[in-house]
């Protein structure tokens, strides 16, 4: 039933979800009842890649699959040639802030970089040096000197004045500590000085929290900073497309950590940056990058915290009018994720069934009407309609094929009948009440 899986992703699967969370690979073949919104998405990504760029916002009740439908738009792009970042947003992480709280995001977004041969991100060093070897191969080309002597120290400056030239040509602002920083690293590159690589890799990253700092390692007089890191992000975007990928996908989980936002001054700026993101990417003031942001309804619909709070987001965001939950329109800047429905969850089970004996080299006993039971005595219980959620579903599934494996002659039918039903949601309702600062 499982096609191609590997052994890491097997254990990648079975592993993240018993402990609650998305897995970072392999979640194709967990994938049920979303082929809608795949192919909405491939045909986003052509277009992305054709030099346009997106926004798309995942909304969906807690537990509605919207963490792992991001990770299923990375197993998409990669496999389309795109670099992919995922990050999610926490008190901590934001897409405005003044004491630091952007930069961190930023932060976590290049900590995550992925492509298909490092899908589970840190793949930002093996661009840059991917990016660094054209440079070096056309500067060998253009000078008319041997690939075997052009990294000595003598021809250092000809590289050098390549990468700044190929910065200038690729950056609009912060483009000159950039190409400085790149040419460091490419210094450190081929004198071996693992240092300074480590310095310029620390400062594209955002980590430097001081100029003083920055100045002494690298000799830069800028960092990057709370203000800057946006503009930043669409330089790595040109960057990547120079290199040869199709574009750059952002995967922002958790936006209910904005909707928290206790001051409304400094919601209301967030708010405001995603509407500088939105109207860059779909007035054409960027190209080949593609945002996706992931909610719940409140985040999305709530007049007085949510996006819809901010009148121009909200004007922009509302739903076709014309759509129903049988004729969807996909190609709106919001997609709302339906729930699957029961069939759709049995077949996942079974998929998940086959994926665990994979992973432990077993064949539990459980069959399709012992699967259906299972679902039937979950589904039946009080407060099923309102709170179960296919993560709890899948977790209860998983943890009675764990108790099966390790004890066979254990009674299936009694592991069912002490199934119960919990409200796993966090607690949003007690937004409400905060008083406005």
């Amino acid at each position: 039933m499982i096609d191609n899986i590997k052994p890491k992703e097997a254990t990648s699967i079975i592993n993240s979800l018993i402990g609650g969370v998305v897995p970072k690979i392999g979640v194709q073949h967990i994938t049920v009842g979303r082929s809608e919104e795949i192919n909405a998405v491939l045909s986003a990504l052509q277009d992305v890649k054709n030099g346009h760029s997106m926004v798309k916002f995942w909304i969906g009740d807690f537990g509605s699959g919207k963490s792992f439908m991001l990770h299923l738009l990375n197993t998409v792009a990669l496999k389309q040639k795109f670099v992919v970042a995922n990050a999610d947003f926490t008190p901590d992480n934001r897409l405005y802030s003044n004491d630091g709280k952007g930069v961190a995001l930023y932060s976590a977004i290049m900590d995550n970089v992925s492509i298909q041969t490092k899908p589970e991100g840190g793949a930002l060093p093996t661009l840059l040096e991917k990016w660094i070897e054209q440079i070096i191969t056309k500067t060998s080309e253009e000078n008319k000197i041997p690939l075997t002597d052009i990294r000595d120290k003598q021809y250092l400056s000809l590289i050098q004045t390549n990468i700044m030239k190929t910065v200038n040509e690729i950056t609009e602002v912060g483009g000159f500590d950039f190409g400085l920083v790149t040419m460091k690293y490419y210094e450190g590159y081929v004198t071996d000085d693992e240092q300074l690589r480590r310095n310029a890799l620390k400062w594209l990253k955002g980590e430097y929290r001081t100029k003083t700092e920055a100045r002494q390692d690298l000799g830069v007089r800028e960092v990057i900073n709370d203000l800057n890191f946006y503009d930043m992000l669409k330089n790595f975007c040109k960057l990547f497309v120079s290199i040869g990928y199709s574009g750059f996908m952002i995967n922002l989980d958790e936006a209910i950590n904005l909707y928290k936002i206790s001051t409304s001054i400094m919601r209301e700026k967030n708010y405001e940056k995603i509407l500088t993101i939105y109207n860059d990417c779909f007035q054409g003031k960027v190209a080949n990058l593609f945002f996706n942001f992931a909610g719940t309804k409140e985040v999305l619909e709530n007049e007085r915290r949510g996006l819809f709070s901010y009148s121009a987001l909200k004007s922009r965001l509302v739903t076709n009018k014309y759509e129903t939950a049988e004729i969807r329109d996909f190609a709106q800047p919001v997609i709302r994720l339906l729930p699957l429905n029961h069939n759709e969850i049995f077949v996942l089970l079974k998929k998940l069934k086959a994926i665990f004996d994979y992973n432990y080299k077993t064949e539990i006993s459980i069959t399709d009407g012992e699967i259906q039971q299972f679902m039937e005595e979950l589904f039946n219980k009080p407060g099923a309609s309102e709170f179960l959620t296919p993560r709890e579903v899948i977790r209860d599934f998983l943890n009675i094929l764990n108790i099966i494996r390790q004890n066979p002659t254990v009674d299936i039918k009694s592991l069912f009948s002490e199934l119960k039903i919990s409200d796993e949601r966090p607690d949003e309702i007690s937004l409400d009440l905060i008083e406005e600062l």
